[in-house]
């Protein structure tokens, strides 16, 4: 079953890892998203407006202003966000994009310490695929992954023929700070230019090719457990930027930070070499079902099978 078929419903659904219960996302701006691909005066609006940069850069500038701050109850309110997690006082964020990229305590996002395993690297709804250059059924049926415009390198996607990779998609009421899913020496990042889709699975099924036309950046990671892994950040709608908080050529440990997305939803995707590891079972299901999995960064989503 795909992504499509589910959406076919009208709701948003996924499986909460914790619990195992089947929930349906509450999503921001639902209506406008709904217009902005479903109606053919949004599609135009969007050719013309919503997945270009100036749009998003417009938003972000007032995110960042102190009257934005006034948007952050209202919010936590309406989503039902645990303050307790905060490592700062609401009060303390002067704008909303503050909150938006806040810090966590420690002890909200305890990390895996099992040296075999690999943590996800971000909150959000994920997917797994074992083999994607195999996946014939990427979001709609019939559709395939495209690692070589992903990538933007046709040598890199040979290096990861038959590997298996991790997407993770980041909601605006997300924890939007992004971690190591394992540790290893960290690369120089690579920009990748492109547009600012939704990459809303409302946006995804009218247009699965979005991961690929979409801005993002490209870090290489040299693990000894897991040979040389790409950790991609994807932009999207509202995306005012990706950040990088890590110091590259410095080893860096599994689950620490290494930077966060500014105002927006956006998504996070892993790739991992061909035999390198097996994703959790539960996760291979979910995602052969066509539903995302919940869960937050740290928890464990796969197990090393190799190691040089």
């Amino acid at each position: 079953m795909t992504v499509e078929a589910h959406l076919s419903k009208g709701e948003v659904c996924y499986i909460d890892r914790q619990d195992g219960a089947l929930k349906t996302e509450a999503i921001y701006g639902e209506r406008q998203l709904r217009w902005v691909y479903g109606n053919p005066f949004g599609r135009l609006a969007l050719w013309l407006l919503v997945r270009r940069w100036i749009l998003s850069a417009w938003y972000g500038f007032r995110m960042n202003t102190v009257k934005s701050s006034l948007r952050i109850r209202p919010f936590i309110d309406h989503y039902g966000l645990d303050e307790t997690e905060f490592a700062e006082q609401v009060d303390d964020y002067l704008s909303f994009n503050a909150f938006f990229y806040r810090k966590l305590k420690s002890e909200a996002r305890p990390v895996d310490l099992d040296p075999r395993s690999v943590v996800f690297p971000a909150d959000g709804r994920h997917m797994v695929f074992a083999d994607i250059t195999a996946e014939t059924n990427f979001i709609i049926k019939g559709h395939s992954f495209d690692l070589a415009q992903f990538l933007g390198e046709d040598c890199l996607a040979e290096r990861y023929d038959g590997g298996s990779m991790l997407l993770s998609r980041l909601c605006p009421l997300d924890y939007h700070r992004f971690h190591f899913p394992c540790a290893g020496e960290a690369g120089i990042p690579r920009f990748i230019n492109g547009w600012l889709y939704s990459v809303n699975p409302i946006a995804l099924v009218t247009r699965p090719t979005i991961f690929w036309e979409n801005k993002r950046v490209i870090t290489p990671i040299q693990s000894l457990a897991l040979g040389q892994v790409q950790f991609v950040e994807i932009g999207a709608t509202m995306v005012g930027s990706i950040r990088q908080t890590y110091m590259p050529g410095e080893e860096v440990l599994k689950g620490d930070e290494k930077g966060y997305f500014a105002f927006g939803g956006s998504s996070v995707a892993v790739l991992f070499e061909k035999g390198r590891l097996e994703f959790d079972s539960d996760l291979l299901k979910n995602t052969a079902n066509g539903l995302e999995t919940y869960a937050r960064v740290g928890e464990r989503m796969a197990q090393v099978t190799s190691q040089d």
